[in-house]
């Protein structure tokens, strides 16, 4: 059997999945990980009894041997110059959302790729939800007719929320309805999205970092239909799940509404009431399984650089998910609609931004 040495760069939450489930595969033949915490790298290393653990990525770059790095550091301004010198040292690469902050950063990580003949993904780990891959299945076949609406809403928990605006100072359109603006671009392709009209409403996030508590998207598709996608995170600490999902798809020929509210596994205790398991976006391991979408995500990407097979999520498809919910960043302060691509006088305002 064909084996090959991969490396997980940032081993927290979703860096712990990944590196967790390579550690059990079979076309793993030694697994490397990077992480700049000394105590959690050395839990990291006794669970997976990885071959290497190092607190410096450049041991990675350097190891000819490897030809597959995950990256899942944060903050997020990490994933640039990481993914930058792994695709300079020919390694295949899937790099966590955001693919950058900024889109000169997209356009080199995407020219590196391409110059090497390198495979390079990003993590948007929902085309991996049996739901969504069968709301695409039912777009594609037909079932639906022309598709005429999507609407989504997602809601994390407040300390979810919490936890991940800390980061970084992006929005919910850019942390949590890049999935979802991912997801629906690819169910809908060939159409592309050519408007975008946002409005955010502040809570008790903007203390923290400036961000609203919610961001409600509706997107013009150059085929004509509208897809509205809504995202927050200040759900009330009580909140018995950590994620919570309505997809409501109407076409001309029938409809398909998909129940993401994890409702179905109920949990109940004294000490810490009621509670949704298994409730997380990328998922979580259960005993000899994984529940969830980022365990068969991570193995996807292996076989497509083992079989050279064409990655799910191209990145130039993650770069036009990124103008987006740039736009809606830019449509909700302008409380205005605002145009795909992205114009000259449009760019420049979003390179003030950066700048502050």
């Amino acid at each position: 059997m064909k084996q090959v040495e991969v490396a997980v760069i940032g081993t927290g939450w979703c860096g712990g999945i990944r590196a967790e489930t390579l550690s059990r595969s079979a076309l793993v033949d030694k697994l490397h990980i990077c992480e700049i915490r000394p105590d959690r790298l050395a839990e990291v290393k006794a669970l997976t009894n990885a071959a290497t653990a190092t607190l410096d990525y450049q041991d990675i770059i350097k190891n000819p041997n490897i030809s597959v790095v995950y990256i899942s550091t944060t903050p997020e301004p990490t994933h640039f110059p990481i993914a930058r010198d792994c695709l300079k040292a020919g390694k295949n690469v899937l790099l966590e959302k955001p693919i950058a902050l900024e889109f000169w950063e997209a356009d080199e990580l995407i020219t590196l790729a391409r110059r090497n003949g390198v495979k390079f993904t990003i993590g948007y780990s929902q085309r991996f939800n049996t739901k969504i891959a069968y709301a695409k299945k039912k777009i594609v076949d037909g079932t639906l007719g022309k598709v005429v609406s999507v609407m989504v809403s997602r809601h994390l928990s407040r300390s979810l929320g919490k936890k991940i605006a800390n980061r970084t100072k992006l929005s919910p359109a850019a942390m949590e309805s890049t999935h979802d603006l991912d997801f629906v671009f690819w169910m809908l392709e060939p159409a592309k999205p050519v408007r975008v009209y946002s409005q955010g409403a502040y809570g008790v996030m903007k203390p923290l970092n400036g961000s609203y508590d919610c961001m409600w998207n509706t997107v013009t598709m150059d085929d004509g239909s509208v897809v509205v996608v809504g995202g927050g995170w200040n759900l009330p600490p009580s909140y018995p799940n950590y994620s919570t999902t309505w997809i409501e798809i109407t076409g001309t020929e029938g409809a398909l509404t998909l129940d993401g509210t994890y409702r179905d596994n109920w949990l109940n205790t004294v000490e810490g009431g009621t509670r949704y398991p298994m409730s997380t976006m990328p998922g979580e391991q259960v005993d000899h399984v994984f529940a969830g979408q980022m365990g068969p995500e991570t193995i996807h990407f292996l076989e497509c650089c083992m079989l050279d097979r064409p990655v799910m999520v191209e990145p130039v498809h993650a770069r036009m998910v990124m103008e987006a919910y740039t736009a809606a960043d830019l449509s909700a302060e302008r409380n205005e609609p605002v145009s795909l691509p992205l114009d000259n006088e449009a760019l420049a305002r979003i390179a003030e931004w950066n700048r502050r």
